[in-house]
């Protein structure tokens, strides 16, 4: 097959030296995405794109099953409850609130805001009494949050434009008249690079200015920190949190409110300069519970005295269990013997059980409707009998199930709007070897109807940041496997189906063992008849655009095709760009003579040889994305495109006016058809 010439990229002698190390670097000009060069270069892919894209086989099939729609799990305030729900023909999901008579009224509609398409509703938050909702939305994927407050019974705008808010909570005060948030400082007032980082806590009061904001919290910390901030429902304790970027561990400090004044709290130590994660929950029995990771890889819960919060006086309730991964809680209250429903992960399959509120007994559990993931356990939060939660498996799209305590029984309470008719697939769960003999686990979905034999397969993985890959409905997968091929997701190490140690063999010093438990998921789906070199794609995005990157690299002749998308390639210079600053405590920093031995042995980019069959890759990147800069891509689909000697294709696929996260529906579907064409055509489906 002769395939169309590449457009052509100079090869420049740049080299840097580190810590007495040569490291190479040729396509460093196309960093600058401004340059007459680079937008050349970059028209010149997506012509070469254009000639090789084809039709797009998949795209009224993905469409067609996502027209299922969507529907989140509920949160109660007073007789009010609030949920987001998207219906068959919606581009984006609508945030509704419903009263207590069932009246439903849609409160932010993205598309209503801006029939482009291109704006995003980030986050919500209603207040404690359900009277006003904050809420937060970004145009264009840029992710820049702006915060807006609104009244619920009118609609009418009572706050903003506040704009700084990206990733920010919000800790309502009881009343509705005040709520601390998180912002970054102005950009006239930090270095012109570091601008997407400085976060601060404030305290704003709602009706005044910004400038009348009170900083709580943040200042003189480390530049990269998140911040967490909530207050409990009675509005007399508020928690803040620290997280150094992505690190896995946090510094805690709580205030009691009716010691100290709204705007200068004086919060006291719960924990500072320790490895776990901890977060805390006020209860309405008066006693404080700890969910933490501390001496506790797979997580536990802990109770306290609120006014005793430290480490010394937790006490076990629900202590870590050896296989399953603690994830969340609720408080059933109005019953004659309280309980605590807890969520956990056994292999990345979600459960609930039941315990004694008291002591901790299991007592049972929650009839869930399969073998699936569950989302956000939610309670009244005066208390009650009854939680919801979030239910979807591979086949069933997002539902929110009821659970009633009095009775044991858990009841469907909102199916998502859309009737799509699911292919029969069958899902198998596999164990596998990686090469230093860890035992791996991987989910296999496949034709139900299945005859035996080899079959074109697409192997997905993202292995990092603690994040674990559980069952849910998929419109991408269902096709593809419709379609008669294979698709596997492997539970990597860096995630965090097995816990935190699981997600600490994966990062840092350890992120080879990632790449290792890849290789070995292509290597058992080939040795077990599932399918063939010749027949295998792989596909990552973000963190696991870095794992394709390193297995294409590593193992080129294990794979015939690639998607990489958004992904980190440059591991010697990752932090210098989008939020790069914020993940050294995940990857390693090149400034460090040892890290930068880590990052040069596996950096994608760095590891790119002339005169190799590379698989063929296509990299999908998006423009506004101000997390992983699209140069990653461009600089390796660059050095790719000249050392390749295969006459497979090396592509990229450039999208404007998206980002890393949320895009409306139709775009969805063009990408998810534009990657399973690409893979179908390089694995023979």
């Amino acid at each position: 097959m002769t395939r169309e010439p590449y457009p052509t990229a100079r090869r420049d002698d740049v080299v840097d030296i580190l810590h007495e190390t040569p490291v190479p670097d040729p396509y460093r000009w196309l960093e600058d995405p401004d340059s007459p060069e680079t937008k050349g270069w970059l028209l010149g892919q997506a012509d070469l794109f254009a000639k090789e894209r084809g039709p797009q086989r998949f795209k009224s099939r993905i469409a067609e099953l996502l027209r299922s729609g969507s529907v989140g799990v509920p949160a109660w305030r007073g007789g009010r409850h609030f949920f987001s729900r998207r219906t068959p023909d919606q581009e984006h999901a609508v945030y509704y609130v419903a009263e207590p008579d069932g009246t439903e009224r849609a409160l932010v509609d993205p598309m209503a805001i801006d029939a482009s398409g291109l704006t995003t509703l980030d986050a919500v938050q209603p207040d404690k009494e359900g009277r006003l909702l904050a809420y937060q939305i970004s145009v264009g994927g840029d992710e820049e949050s702006v915060l807006y407050v609104i009244d619920v019974a009118t609609g009418a705008r009572v706050e903003g434009p506040i704009d700084r808010c990206r990733y920010s909570p919000i800790a309502w005060l009881p009343g509705g008249e005040a709520f601390y948030y998180v912002r970054r400082l102005p950009s006239t007032e930090v270095p012109e690079n570091e601008s997407q980082f400085h976060r601060r806590v404030y305290l704003h009061r709602v009706g005044t200015s910004t400038e009348d904001d009170v900083m709580i919290f943040g200042q003189g910390l480390k530049m990269t920190n998140y911040y967490g901030v909530s207050v409990s429902r009675d509005g007399r304790w508020l928690q803040v949190s620290a997280h150094e970027g992505t690190a896995p561990r946090n510094d805690l400090w709580v205030a009691d409110l009716t010691e100290s004044p709204i705007d200068r709290p004086a919060l006291r130590v719960v924990q500072e300069g320790v490895d776990a994660q901890t977060g805390l929950v006020f209860g309405r029995d008066g006693r404080l519970y700890v969910h933490t990771d501390r001496e506790a890889s797979r997580g536990r819960v802990c109770v306290s005295d609120p006014a005793a919060p430290g480490f010394d006086h937790w006490r076990d309730l629900i202590p870590e269990d050896p296989e399953a991964v603690l994830s969340d809680f609720a408080i059933l209250d109005d019953l004659e013997r309280p309980v605590m429903l807890v969520g956990w992960t056994r292999h990345a399959i979600s459960e609930i059980s039941v315990h004694d509120l008291a002591t901790g007994e299991r007592l049972g559990e929650v009839p869930t409707p399969g073998l699936g993931t569950i989302g956000g356990i939610s309670e009244r939060p005066e208390g009650g009998h009854e939680a919801w939660f979030g239910y979807t498996d591979n086949t069933t799209p997002p539902t929110i199930q009821r659970y009633d305590a009095r009775t044991g029984e858990t009841t469907l309470w909102a199916a998502s709007p859309g009737a799509v008719e699911v292919p029969d697939v069958r899902t198998e769960q596999v164990v596998y070897r990686s090469k230093d003999g860890t035992e791996v686990r991987m989910l296999v979905i496949s034709p139900a109807d299945a005859a035996e034999g080899p079959r074109p397969t697409i192997l997905y993985g993202y292995g990092g940041f603690g994040l674990s890959m559980s069952p849910g409905y998929s419109a991408s997968i269902l096709t593809w496997v419709e379609a008669g091929g294979v698709y596997a997701i492997a539970n990597l190490r860096g995630g965090g189906e097995e816990g935190e140690e699981w997600h600490r063999a994966g990062m840092l010093a350890n992120k080879q063992n990632v790449f290792d438990d890849f290789h070995a998921a292509a290597e058992h789906l080939i040795a077990t008849g599932v399918t063939t070199p010749e027949q295998l794609g792989i596909s990552g995005g973000s963190n696991g655009g870095l794992l394709v990157g390193a297995a294409l690299t590593q193992r080129p002749e294990l794979y015939a095709a690639v998607v990489c998308s958004a992904p980190l390639l440059d591991m010697i210079r990752y932090e210098k760009f989008g939020l790069g600053a914020t993940w050294n405590v995940e990857y390693g920093s090149a400034d460090d003579p040892e890290q930068f031995g880590w990052l040069l042995g596996y950096s994608p980019y760095h590891h790119v040889r002339e005169s190799v069959a590379y698989p063929a890759t296509l990299f999908t990147v998006f423009q506004s994305d101000t997390r992983v800069h699209p140069l990653h891509a461009w600089k390796t689909c660059a050095a790719l495109q000249h050392a390749s000697t295969s006459d497979r294709p090396v592509l990229l696929r450039n999208e404007a006016e998206v980002g890393h996260g949320a895009r409306s529906v139709s775009r969805s579907v063009d990408l998810s058809a534009d990657t399973l064409t690409f893979l179908a055509r390089h694995t023979g489906l």
